[in-house]
């Protein structure tokens, strides 16, 4: 997508199905706080059918459940879980995703 950063010295999965908005961040990188020389790496993982919403930014270590959806300009901090729908900074549970069992 448009103008996506993605900074993956600490491993990037993605898995099927997943949809990526524009401008979104996936960063697994970050500096020390005492010796900012020292680069700290930690994967990113986005599970199957997960949609993150435009302009999104992911920490390091953070793994985003199944069809979990990421709203638009969310900062994601910790782990989403899988059938949820997360906003704000930081990105919070602000109800569960309906799944259609047709």
């Amino acid at each position: 997508m448009y103008n996506f950063v993605c900074m993956s010295r600490g491993g990037v999965i993605i898995e099927d199905d997943v949809s990526i908005a524009a401008n979104t961040q996936i960063l697994t990188n970050n500096h020390d706080e005492k010796q900012h020389r020292i680069l700290l790496c930690k994967p990113v993982v986005i599970k199957k059918n997960a949609w993150i919403g435009a302009g999104v930014t992911i920490l390091p270590g953070v793994t985003i459940g199944e069809n979990a959806i990421v709203g638009a300009a969310a900062v994601v901090t910790k782990d989403v879980p899988a059938n949820t729908i997360v906003v704000g900074n930081p990105a919070r549970i602000v109800r569960k995703v309906e799944l259609d069992d047709k």
